[in-house]
């Protein structure tokens, strides 16, 4: 942990790099826990959000930081295996600038401190990256820092939501001895448990 900046998201890009490194084409299509996407498109997500959270560090705001989530499905570009690992290493290395920290900046249409954005952003690689690996059948062993960012994150955005509702979707309940990563799943709305059901 950098006393400057907080955190280095820099380890976890490297296990959500690693992570699409190891999605087979013939998995594009298939399901994810995140039921807004596809794989593909989860994918094409995870480029978006890291062009949008990276300009966010630089305080380059412009159509990567302004447009909110869910406007049009994601695209996935043609050459995704090459472009996502070296996005994800540029947004890496925007939140080691300690200037990205300081003042305000926007993500997805939505003016925040920059330290709260480098917490958003960790949440999106955590939770995601779990999205991948389960969709696509790999292991995932988050970093730990980002890890208790993001469950940090999605804890406190739940408490301040009465309805028991999360960032993601509602609450899935997650025994209070579970795993970090199990009770951070959880806070995200979707069940740890999730597997991609069986081909018809």
């Amino acid at each position: 942990m950098n006393s400057t900046t907080g955190f280095d998201l820099g380890p976890q890009a490297a296990v959500v790099a690693g992570l699409v490194a190891g999605v087979p084409d013939a998995r594009l299509g298939g399901p994810t826990p995140c039921p807004a996407y596809p794989v593909g498109e989860l994918l094409g997500h995870l480029g978006g959000l890291a062009e949008a959270f990276r300009d966010a560090a630089r305080k380059d705001l412009g159509p990567t930081t302004d447009t909110p989530p869910g406007t049009a499905a994601p695209r996935l570009p043609a050459d995704w295996r090459e472009r996502l690992p070296r996005l994800l290493g540029e947004l890496a290395e925007a939140w080691r600038d300690p200037a990205a920290w300081n003042g305000m900046t926007r993500a997805g249409g939505v003016d925040l401190p920059g330290a709260v954005a480098a917490a958003v952003a960790a949440d999106e690689l955590v939770v995601h990256g779990w999205d991948l690996a389960r969709a696509t059948g790999q292991d995932y062993a988050p970093d730990r820092a980002a890890l208790g960012v993001s469950y940090d994150f999605l804890l406190a955005a739940a408490q301040e939501d009465d309805r028991g509702g999360g960032i993601f979707g509602p609450v899935v309940p997650v025994p209070d001895g579970a795993p970090l990563l199990d009770r951070t799943v959880g806070l995200s709305g979707r069940d740890p448990d999730w597997t991609p059901p069986e081909p018809s």
